[in-house]
């Protein structure tokens, strides 16, 4: 695991609220989440909660606005102060728009990033095998997140394990409205918690459904061309993460860059591993992608399962 201990809490994060209000409505439509909980998911079949999200900065795209996120000053600061380190390099800003579930989220850690290797090149699956092997620690990449909630809903908290998953957990809820937590969501589980207004069988929708503004001020989800739901936008759970890499100073980030990993060298160092322990299962870096090594990976390097995780409020 990585840096445990309580993120950071930010208030009155954002001076202009209006402002990410637009580039929610200029950035739409929205599809469902997939996520790497949910690998080989039918993308015709309902089975999807309405958890919709959208890259505003990855890799070399960015929209119009979001620097608003991507270079906030204090956020940066927070995480040189959780880190204890000299250098942030932001890379990454998403968001996050969430309808009513009376089920909590996944209890989870972020998907891990290697130098080299992450989620443009390389399966989930295959990224969080590496992460809780622990075989390919000397290339991770420390992460930095922020969570920023806009708005204040029934319930839709966040449950987290600062002191690691074996602890009981902390929660963020109620006045959440334009706060932020910054930490390390890589090294520490969380979860979102249920959000009202759901029956307790919840809405579930294809991988095709759309989530927009409509004409009347509104927010509704097409499926397949059929409105399903529709809310006005302060009903719906809004968040924006953003992600940094972190080095200690310079002379470090300078001194690690240039040693990066790929396919050859994780299959290659998998392998070693799956021999000495007498496992039968070889990785071939030219089918590391196959989904069927889904369950194998999970099996053979199992994630934790965080004290506390199944609990509904």
């Amino acid at each position: 695991m990585h840096r445990t201990g309580p993120p950071v809490l930010l208030h009155d994060v954002i001076d202009d609220v209006g402002a990410v209000v637009e580039m929610l409505a200029g950035n739409a439509p929205y599809h469902p989440l997939g996520g790497w909980f949910r690998p080989g998911s039918d993308h015709d079949s309902p089975s999807f909660p309405l958890w919709f999200q959208k890259d505003w900065v990855h890799a070399n795209d960015a929209v119009p606005g979001a620097e608003l996120f991507l270079h906030h000053e204090r956020v940066i600061d927070a995480a040189r102060q959780f880190y204890d380190a000299e250098v942030i390099v932001p890379h990454t800003v998403y968001v996050n728009l969430m309808g009513p579930n009376a089920a909590p989220g996944p209890a989870h850690t972020d998907n891990p990033v290697f130098r080299g290797l992450d989620r443009t090149n390389t399966p989930m699956h295959v990224l969080r095998a590496m992460f809780w092997s622990g075989l390919f620690e000397p290339w991770a990449i420390t992460q930095a997140t922020s969570i920023w909630w806009m708005n204040d809903v029934d319930g839709g908290g966040l449950r987290y394990w600062p002191d690691g998953p074996d602890a009981l957990p902390e929660c963020h809820v109620g006045h959440m409205a334009n706060t932020a937590l910054v930490g390390d969501n890589h090294g520490m589980f969380h979860q979102v918690m249920p959000i009202g207004g759901a029956d307790d069988e919840p809405l579930l929708v294809t991988a095709r459904a759309e989530l927009a503004p409509t004409s009347r001020g509104d927010w509704s989800v097409l499926d397949h061309g059929h409105e399903v739901w529709r809310a006005p936008l302060k009903d719906l759970r809004v968040s924006v993460l953003w992600k940094a890499h972190v080095y200690e100073n310079q002379a470090e980030r300078e001194r690690i860059e240039p040693d990066t990993i790929g396919h050859d060298e994780v299959a290659a160092i998998f392998n070693d591993d799956l021999a000495c322990r007498g496992e039968q299962l070889r990785l071939d870096p030219a089918t590391i992608a196959n989904p069927q090594l889904v369950d194998d990976l999970r099996r053979l390097y199992p994630e934790a399962v965080p004290v506390g995780a199944t609990l509904d409020a």
